[in-house]
């Protein structure tokens, strides 16, 4: 326990025979449940997990394989019956340093936030330790997680190593949260729609301890930019239409229809003048008009965004 919350621990794992008995080894004492979720794994992830004897794990199988935002999800459940105070994720391959635990628990025991995440970027290790094309993938990502759930004060978007409290976690619709790997990212959108204190927290990344990646970032990418695309017009919907108006809203849609127009109109005048067609100076005036009018609202809508939730700390 901490601050005499009950701690529970959230780890899953799909086929990760090798590294999950160090994982759970490493999990402080100080925690009071480990709950196991092997998603369908192939191998001997559910005998190892136990094969320490660990009295505080408890492996929960799902029967199919359904990502690992699902396996997370099916894990929160259970400690929310189990009367976890403080439900933590830690990942099976034990790239997460267990000594940053605290530091994650401590202020959602305290009250002091909702949410704690670990941030494996504000540290000087990041770019030496993450491998290249996983690091701008992440920075990436991060930037557009920054604009779909309007916490512009997170960064690292795709750690995993997080805590939350259980209020808060009661208080979600789980089922909405997408299940794949983009599943740090839509939860993000989703507490900022129930104004969740959401903090980084410094961790140190570790990378080479014997862990494999299935990740293909050339699909990854895409698939989780589409995902805050819809997750960013569901928050405006959500947070600034249904439960409380803002204008902002007014802001974005008129800072990107200018802006579609102003690239379309700019696009097929372009196209006009490569086949030999005169462009005249009112349209090039107007195209102008359309992109400079468009990001200032935009932009606009941005700063809108950023003063609403900027308590969210």
């Amino acid at each position: 326990m901490v601050g005499g919350k009950r701690v529970a621990v959230v780890v899953p794992a799909h086929d990760e025979e090798r590294l999950i008995g160090t994982t759970i080894a490493g999990i402080p004492e100080f925690v009071d449940r480990i709950v196991v979720v092997d998603d369908a794994s192939t191998d001997g992830t559910a005998a190892a997990a136990t094969a320490g004897g660990d009295p505080r794990v408890e492996v929960v199988r799902r029967e199919r394989n359904g990502g690992v935002g699902a396996a997370i999800v099916s894990g929160y459940r259970r400690a929310l019956e189990d009367g976890g105070d403080v439900v933590c994720v830690m990942a099976a391959d034990n790239q997460m340093d267990p000594a940053d635990l605290r530091t994650l628990v401590e202020p959602v025991a305290r009250g002091e936030v909702d949410y704690a995440k670990a941030n494996r970027l504000v540290t000087g290790e990041a770019w030496k330790l993450i491998p290249r094309t996983r690091y701008l993938g992440n920075a990436i990502l991060s930037l557009l997680t920054k604009i779909a759930s309007g916490y512009w004060h997170v960064a690292d978007s795709q750690t995993g190593y997080t805590a939350i409290s259980r209020e808060m976690l009661a208080q979600l619709d789980l089922d909405r949260v997408y299940p794949g790997y983009g599943f740090p990212n839509d939860m993000l959108v989703h507490l900022n729609v129930w104004n969740a204190r959401v903090r980084d927290f410094p961790s140190r990344p570790v990378y080479g301890v014997g862990e494999t990646s299935g990740i293909k970032l050339r699909r990854v990418i895409p698939r989780i930019s589409w995902l805050l695309v819809k997750g960013f017009f569901w928050r405006l919907r959500e947070k600034y239409v249904i439960r409380d108006f803002h204008p902002l809203v007014f802001f974005y849609a008129l800072g990107l229809l200018m802006t579609a127009a102003g690239l379309l109109l700019g696009a097929i005048e372009a196209i006009l003048r490569l086949q030999g067609n005169e462009i005249t100076t009112p349209t090039i005036v107007l195209v102008a008009l359309l992109l400079i009018s468009g990001s200032q609202f935009t932009l606009f809508a941005m700063w809108f965004d950023m003063e609403s939730n900027k308590d969210l700390r």
